[in-house]
C-alpha cells in the first residue's frame, strides 16, 4: 500500500447513516424471519436468512466500507461497486424472500399507521404490477447502466456527493428490479414463462458488453477526472479504465450465465413440477396468500 492510498484511507470516515440503515434492515428481516418460521418453516429455511444477510453485507462492502474511499480515484474500484450493487447484492437479497419477513418484522404501530394503508392503495398495487413486468425491469436496468456511464453524468456524480449517493441507490434499485423476474422471490408469481429467463439474461448482457468493449478499445480516457486523480495502483488512467471494463465484461458474463444454465437445466429436467394446475403449486399459492393477508392484518 503506497503513501497516497494510506492518506486517502486515513481521511475516510465510515458513513454512519449507511451503517445504521443496513443494520435496521437486517434486524427487521431477522425479527420477521424468526416469527414466520413458526407458521411457514419450509418456506423460510436458514439459507434464506443467510442469503439476505450476505446481500446486506455486499451492499455494505460497496458503499459502507473503505472501498468507497477509492471509487473517485480508480475506475476499477468504481466498477467493482457497481457490480456489487447491481449484480451481486440484489439476487442474494431476493433469495431471502424479503417481502413477508420485512413486513412481519415492522413494529405494529408503524405498520398500522403507514405501511398497511399504503400497501392497500390501488395505486400501489398497480405500480407494483407495472414494475414487476420483466420488460420494464430490463429497460430500467439498461437505462441505469448506460445513463450513469455517460461521461458528463459520470463526471458530475464524482463532483456532487448527493448525486453520487443517488447513483449508488439507483444501481441497487435497478438491480433489485432486474433480478426480481429471475429469482422470483417467494411468494411472488412469475409474469413470463420460465423459458424466457435465459433470453432475458442474454439480452441484459448486450448493453454491458457494448459498454465494456467501448471502454476497452476506445484508446482514450473517457472520464477525465481519473487523469488527474492520485495513483493508488501502479496503473495508468487508461490501464485502469481497461481493467475496469474487463472486470465488468467477465463478471457480468459469469454472473448472468450461472442462473441461465440453472434455469435451463430445470426446464429440461424430466421431473419438473410447478405447473399452473399442479396441486403443490396451488398449495403454495394458498399459503402465500394466507401469510400475506395475515401479515397485512397484523401490521394493520
Amino acid at each position: 500500500m503506497n503513501s497516497v492510498t494510506q492518506v486517502i484511507l486515513q481521511s475516510w470516515s465510515a458513513p454512519v447513516g449507511v451503517d445504521a440503515s443496513l443494520c435496521v434492515v437486517a434486524l427487521l428481516y431477522a425479527r420477521g424471519w424468526h416469527r414466520l418460521r413458526i407458521v411457514a418453516n419450509r418456506q423460510f429455511p436458514a439459507w434464506r436468512l443467510a442469503a439476505f444477510f450476505a446481500g446486506v453485507v455486499t451492499v455494505w462492502i460497496a458503499i459502507g466500507s473503505r472501498l468507497e474511499a477509492l471509487d473517485d480515484v480508480s475506475l476499477t474500484v468504481h466498477m467493482m461497486q457497481h457490480l456489487l450493487l447491481a449484480a451481486i447484492a440484489p439476487p442474494l437479497i431476493l433469495l431471502g424472500a424479503p417481502e413477508l419477513p420485512l413486513l412481519r418484522g415492522l413494529p405494529q404501530s408503524l405498520g398500522r399507521g403507514v405501511v398497511s394503508p399504503f400497501l392497500r392503495l390501488p395505486f400501489t398495487r398497480r405500480f407494483a404490477h407495472l414494475v414487476s413486468n420483466p420488460a420494464i425491469c430490463l429497460l430500467v436496468a439498461t437505462l441505469a447502466l448506460i445513463g450513469w456511464h455517460i461521461p458528463a453524468v459520470f463526471e458530475l456524480a464524482l463532483r456532487l456527493d448527493w448525486l453520487h449517493k443517488l447513483e449508488h441507490a439507483s444501481f441497487l434499485g435497478a438491480g433489485l428490479m432486474f433480478w426480481w423476474p429471475v429469482v422470483q422471490p417467494w411468494p411472488s408469481t412469475p409474469r413470463w414463462p420460465e423459458w424466457a429467463m435465459p433470453l432475458y439474461l442474454f439480452a441484459a448482457t448486450l448493453p454491458c458488453d457494448a459498454l465494456s468493449a467501448f471502454l476497452t478499445f476506445c484508446e482514450r480516457v473517457v472520464y477525465p477526472s481519473y487523469i488527474s486523480a492520485p495513483r493508488v495502483f501502479t496503473l495508468s488512467p487508461l490501464e485502469d479504465q481497461e481493467r475496469a471494463a474487463a472486470l465488468m465484461w467477465v463478471a457480468v458474463t459469469v454472473i448472468f450465465l450461472i442462473p441461465a444454465v440453472l434455469v435451463t437445466l430445470k426446464i429440461l429436467s424430466p421431473g419438473k413440477s410447478g405447473l399452473p394446475d399442479d396441486p403443490a403449486t396451488k398449495q403454495r399459492r394458498f399459503l402465500a396468500k394466507s401469510l400475506r393477508d395475515s401479515n397485512l392484518e397484523e401490521v394493520g
